[in-house]
This record gives structure tokens, sequence and C-alpha cells, in this order.
């Protein structure tokens, strides 16, 4: 059972969500998240350096400690339209600490403006280029929500283009279904205190535009897992999301993958973030640094 505090965190937070008028301008969407985000706190003794890497801005988020031999490439979540680094620095700094190593927060484009696949090109860009300076065993990837999904369709473009994969990814509430015909977007739609299924339909399609939206590239539920590294997937029992993780797990476990997958009994979409708030946060992104050790 989660803890008291967590309940009434995501009580708060349920009632705060359906208070908000719908937001049908993209820049205030971009605004909200970045102030949410903002709020929580970057981990004590963290070096913040905005970079420019592969063409890409971002920024490199160095913990205390770091061992200088690993680096952690997150790929930051928001429906692939909104997020950056000011929402997500403050939860990045954490999991780099929690790794003991550097963490590159890439802006990659984002939709409408750059549809699919210009968040891709970015990220498998960003990449190669870490390859220059670190071997692929030295590498982890990692990405909550849509920045999960971008996760695995990284690797899938790596894969074709026979790039060393990393040694490891870790996946946080992904989501891997833009079509969204999981059962939980039904099962879970009363508990969910962040996503409606029209919702997630609606984002889903400034993202893929004119693109089919069963490439597996574009919803990774779809796709062939032969030869992908080792993966951990966190999702919270009470997502609508559940079954985008749960069914990704269960076919790359059959197609040979070792994989690891947490359900959090009584967590919303990427609790991670309200580590500030409730223990089941700093618990969840303590467990993905142990993980991505394990594998380095």
């Amino acid at each position: 059972m989660p803890a008291l505090k967590s309940i009434m965190v995501r009580e708060i937070f349920r009632r705060e969500m359906a208070k908000r008028p719908p937001r049908n301008d993209i820049n205030e969407t971009r605004k909200g998240l970045d102030e949410m985000g903002g709020r929580a706190s970057v981990a004590i003794g963290t070096r913040i350096e905005p970079v420019v890497f592969a063409g890409v801005p971002g920024e490199w988020l160095i913990p205390e400690n770091d061992d200088k031999t690993h680096v952690l490439l997150y790929l930051h979540g928001g429906a692939y339209s909104v997020g950056s680094c000011e929402s997500h620095r403050g939860m990045v700094s954490q999991y780099a600490k929690a790794c003991g190593a550097r963490a590159l927060l890439p802006e990659y484009r984002l939709a409408p403006e750059h549809p699919f696949p210009s968040g891709l090109e970015d990220a498998t860009a960003v990449y190669t280029e870490l390859l220059k300076t670190y071997a692929p065993e030295q590498i982890a990837i990692a990405g909550d929500s849509a920045g999960g999904g971008l996760t695995l369709a990284t690797i899938q473009a790596l894969r074709e283009k026979q790039i060393p994969l990393p040694a490891s990814i870790a996946l946080i509430s992904a989501w891997t279904d833009l079509l969204a015909t999981g059962q939980s977007m039904h099962t879970r739609a009363k508990k969910d205190p962040w996503f409606n299924p029209d919702g997630v339909v609606e984002a889903a399609q400034l993202y893929y535009q004119s693109e089919d939206p069963k490439n597996p590239k574009v919803s990774p539920v779809f796709a062939d897992y032969t030869g992908f590294p080792p993966m951990l997937l966190h999702v919270g029992d009470w997502e609508i999301l559940l079954n985008d993780s749960t069914r990704v797990a269960q076919k790359a476990r059959e197609q040979g993958v070792d994989v690891t997958l947490e359900i959090w009994d009584g967590m919303w979409h990427v609790w991670h973030a309200f580590y500030d708030q409730v223990p089941e946060g700093l618990q969840a992104i303590t467990q993905v640094g142990e993980f991505v050790q394990k594998h380095w």
C-alpha cells in the first residue's frame, strides 16, 4: 500500500488537475509544465552546464559523485510537444546522483512544429556523438512518458544503423501506444489524476501527424525488441498508460530481452517527479540508479 502522505498528495494533485481549464495554446502548456518542474529541488552539489551537443541544445547535470567514466542520456517526457531542461532539471539531477554519473538532458525538437521523426533524429544524433567519448557499455538511456517511447524508438534506429547499443535503458511510465489501445485506458480512467483517453489521442496526433501511428518508431509497443539491452520499466498501477509498459515488457521478454518490470501500487504517471513530496518518488529514482549501475 502507498504511504498515507502519497495518497494525500495524489488526491490533492487530482483536484488541482481537474480545476485547470483546457489548454489549447501549446506555449501555455509548455509554460505550465516548466513552472511545475521548475519548483523541484536540484540535487545538492549538482553542477549545471548548458551545452549544444550534436546540434541539440541541452544541459549537463553533473553530480558531486560523478564517476567521470559513465553517462546517462535522459530523454524528457511531455507528449513530444512540451518539456525542457526547465521542466526536468530537478528530477534528472536526482537520477544523475542515483547513478553516480553525469546526465545529459537534450532539448530535442518538439511537435507540432517539429513532428515525427524530428525528436528521434535529435536523440539518435546525441547518442552517436556520445560514442565519440564513451564506450557503449558506459552509456545508459532513460526517459519518462514520451521520453520512454523515444528511448525505445532510438534503440530501434541505432540497431538499424548497426550502431552499438547502450548498456541498459530505463523507461518511466513510458508512452508506447499512440493509438491508445491498451485496456488500462478504460480500466484506470477514473483513477488516473493526469490523463484521460481522449487527451492522449489528441496529443498523439500532434506528434505523428501524417505518419502511420502503427510505425513502431512512433508506437514502440509494435516494435521487435530482439537484441535490445536490459531494460527496466517503472509504471504506476493507477495509470491509463499501465498497459503501454506491461505489453512492452511481455513482448520483450518473449524475444529474449532481460526485462525488469515494476508496477508501483497506488502511483500515478511519473511519480518520480514528486520526489520532494512523496517517499515513493525518491525510492523509485534510487532503484533506477541501482539498475543502471548494475549494468555498467
